[in-house]
């Protein structure tokens, strides 16, 4: 299927105390991390949603910064949207450390090209690691327009546009959503 992928690293990180794109776990950052669980499920065009003046070239993905800066994961969203030529774009954020490759690929099996697909844990979407089809810039670009941040709120329009569909995460794959939002979450994983 013909997919690409972006991977939010754009944000405040605020609560971290830090930018957790370079936050380490097993000796490599979460960027890289994330940049090659992506390319283990066999995408090879990758974007980073990053932060302006950050150097990201060496990990050898198209930087793309948000048209305003500090509106949420929304507005990197809507860039990766408009910027590819795939019909479907996998959104991952950076602070997923646990995600998986296999996850990823279960993800993109429930896709077809003008379908995306919406990871549902606990009765509530999972819209950061998510595949939207490029349609969906339009809504994305509408949010911004109307100052909505919520990325939930984003995911749960673009169901209703039947632009993507849901399913709920197996048990299996319950570690892939383990989040890193504060210093006392990379400890507990330690």
């Amino acid at each position: 299927m013909n997919l690409s992928a972006v991977i939010l690293a754009g944000g405040e990180s605020s609560r971290m105390g830090q930018d957790k794109a370079w936050v380490k776990f097993d000796g490599r950052s979460l960027i890289e991390r994330a940049i090659g669980t992506v390319r283990g499920s066999g995408i090879s065009e990758v974007f980073i949603s990053g932060r302006a003046g950050t150097d990201y070239s060496w990990l050898r993905c198209a930087v793309l910064h948000d048209r305003e800066p500090g509106l949420g994961p929304i507005t990197g969203i809507e860039r990766a949207l408009d910027s590819t030529e795939s019909p479907l774009m996998l959104v991952l954020a950076v602070d997923l450390p646990m995600m998986t490759a296999a996850f990823l690929r279960e993800l993109a099996d429930r896709c077809d090209p003008l379908t995306g697909a919406v990871p549902k844990l606990k009765g509530q979407l999972e819209p950061l690691a998510a595949i939207y089809p490029r349609r969906c810039r339009y809504i994305a670009r509408d949010y911004l327009l109307r100052s909505h941040r919520a990325a939930r709120d984003f995911a749960e329009a673009c169901l209703h546009e039947r632009a993507v569909r849901t399913f709920q995460v197996r048990r299996s794959y319950l570690q892939c959503f383990d989040n890193w939002n504060s210093p006392t979450d990379v400890i507990a994983s330690e």
